[in-house]
């Protein structure tokens, strides 16, 4: 089974971690791992702006210089690192999520993505996500597709 997300149940619960099935053939569970991938491509997306790395101390310069190119392998490696670790169905999953945001298929047509991400699967998952342009707004619009939204994640980051 594919967990990415889900909704929750009015007021039953507050627990991020319970699943809802949200209707048959569509995805279950919370959107943090969405979301976290969401925020850390934007993170690493600021970065790659990137600066001129200086001689400069991040105490000196208000922290501006970890903003410089060199600063980004952090933010790289954790996302690396986060996207790698993930299941093949979660890959699968995150796959069909951005083609979902990119207009490639319908909300409706869940399974068929998530089924055509499997076929497709030849090399680095993890390489394919990050080497898409707008992978944050992709995934943002898929989740808008199902109703749901990075709002909360990113205002508990807060």
């Amino acid at each position: 089974m594919i967990i990415l997300f889900s909704k929750k149940l009015g007021n039953l619960t507050d627990r991020d971690d319970i699943a809802v099935p949200i209707d048959e053939g569509m995805p279950e569970k919370n959107p943090e791992k969405i979301c976290f991938v969401v925020v850390k491509y934007r993170e690493l997306s600021i970065q790659n702006v990137g600066a001129e790395r200086d001689a400069s101390n991040e105490t000196d310069d208000e922290f501006h210089s970890i903003l410089t190119v060199a600063g980004e392998t952090t933010t790289e490696a954790e996302l690396v690192e986060f996207i790698d670790a993930m299941d093949q169905d979660e890959k699968n999953a995150m796959t069909a999520m951005m083609w979902i945001g990119r207009g490639d298929f319908d909300a409706k047509d869940w399974k068929a993505a998530v089924a055509e991400a499997e076929s497709r699967q030849t090399g680095s998952v993890c390489r394919y996500l990050l080497g898409t342009a707008r992978l944050a707004e992709y995934l943002e619009n898929a989740l808008a597709e199902f109703g749901e939204s990075c709002r909360d994640f990113e205002m508990a980051r807060l």
